[in-house]
């Protein structure tokens, strides 16, 4: 397992620290170039929409992750970056570190466009909060990958509920993810959350940390 270089640890790494600058840029120009004061939508434009409608650009696939609904949506899913991110920023570098985020949320995009066009869902489902047109947007798909990660690399690591419940990282990993799988399966029509999306890049950053440490001993998980 790659070890982190303690004389070159940060508390807020850079790539983290750039995309909390650019996510919280982007939810002002969200809310300040609104269809009422401008003739311009740009969750039209830049969140994630079905492929078999007219709203859908390839370049949403990307642009969705910068995207938020709400203020509280954009500080939880900054927050969960930063908390379960740094550590592995640390540990890989800034460009693998970028390349993995977006790698994730390309994972949860492609997953939740599958997930809508096998259901044909009707419903307004914003895949991490909702808007309309069927968009869907924010960071949560590329985080849910970060946060395999870290369970991954710090299974038995202690993440505090509430500051002060202490929970091994593994199994709030595995309550969290679980819950994403029953959620998704259930699709009840009053949830409007993306819960494909979430395990499409839990998925697909599992798989790609594993991929990368095959040849790496791992053997901390109990």
């Amino acid at each position: 397992m790659s070890q982190i270089r303690l004389n070159s640890f940060k508390i807020l790494p850079t790539i983290i620290k750039n995309l909390i600058i650019i996510n919280t840029l982007v939810f002002i120009a969200q809310n300040t170039f609104t269809p009422a004061r401008f003739d311009i939508n740009l969750n039209e434009l830049f969140a994630l929409h079905s492929w078999d409608t007219p709203y859908f650009h390839w370049w949403q696939i990307v642009t969705h992750m910068f995207m938020h609904g709400s203020f509280t949506h954009l500080l939880f899913n900054m927050l969960t970056l930063w908390m379960f991110g740094s550590m592995i920023e640390n540990i890989w570098g800034d460009k693998r570190f970028l390349l993995f985020y977006f790698l994730c949320g390309f994972c949860s995009a492609i997953v939740h466009l599958i997930y809508l066009t096998i259901y044909d869902h009707s419903l307004i489902n914003q895949g991490y909060y909702v808007l309309n047109n069927s968009a869907t947007l924010g960071a949560s798909g590329a985080i849910a990958g970060i946060i395999a990660a870290f369970i991954y690399y710090f299974p038995n690591s202690y993440i505090y509920l509430y500051f002060f419940i202490p929970v091994k990282a593994k199994w709030l990993g595995i309550l969290y993810f679980a819950y994403e799988l029953v959620a998704g399966l259930i699709n009840s029509p009053d949830d409007n959350v993306a819960h494909w999306a979430h395990l499409g890049g839990g998925l697909g950053g599992y798989i790609m940390v594993v991929l990368w440490n095959k040849n790496k001993n791992n053997r901390n998980f109990y």
